[in-house]
């Protein structure tokens, strides 16, 4: 089985592809840190707005580093 783990904090969004519990097959992460500190911390509204134009890149680049179509 392979499971899609997705995972977004203030700073980061991932994806992470595991097969079987354990072996990843492909992962990709984007930060969003050097924008934050311009503000001298973490803003909600660029976080989340970071956050959703990094989604779809993100996943895009853990399938081809897993090799799934």
């Amino acid at each position: 089985m392979i499971i899609l783990g997705i995972e977004t904090s203030c700073d980061e969004t991932a994806v992470a592809l595991v097969k079987d519990g354990f072996k990843i097959l492909g992962m990709s992460v984007a930060s969003s840190l050097k924008i934050h500190i311009q503000y001298g911390g973490i803003v909600p509204e660029v976080a989340s707005r970071k956050q959703a134009e990094y989604m779809i890149p993100v996943l895009e680049d853990a399938f081809i580093k897993a090799s799934i179509t």
